[in-house]
């Protein structure tokens, strides 16, 4: 069920490279990728995994309320990550000219049915 809304989301945004559901710890629960070759969206994630744990925790320190989402913008790729339960992320891989605002909706819109199957 985590692959279908998976690929939902990455083939429906222009740009999409792929996608992983992944618990902070740095361990995917799935992945799907649509074009492989040009991004490993496991690395990816398990990378900003630890970024994102810090950032909640910073965010818990300043009193500002859940840790949502963040964007990491880069040269050759765009990272789109959403927290979609205290302990699980989703990661959307993108080209750098891929389309951001549909995929922030699109992750919003998947988060309550990949906490559903969590």
């Amino acid at each position: 069920m985590f692959a279908e809304i998976l690929k939902k989301v990455v083939d429906n945004i222009d740009g999409s490279l792929g996608a992983v559901i992944m618990g902070l710890d740095g361990i995917p629960v799935e992945t799907y990728t649509r074009q492989p070759d040009r991004v490993d969206v496991n690395t990816v994630g398990m990378e900003f995994s630890f970024i994102l744990t810090q950032a909640r925790k910073a965010a818990d320190s300043a009193k500002l309320g859940a840790f949502e989402e963040m964007t990491v913008k880069a040269e050759r790729l765009t990272l789109a990550l959403r927290m979609v339960s205290p302990q699980y992320f989703l990661a959307v891989a993108l080209a750098p000219d891929g389309n951001l605002g549909k995929t922030r909706f699109l992750m919003r819109l998947a988060a309550p049915q990949l906490v559903a199957q969590l």
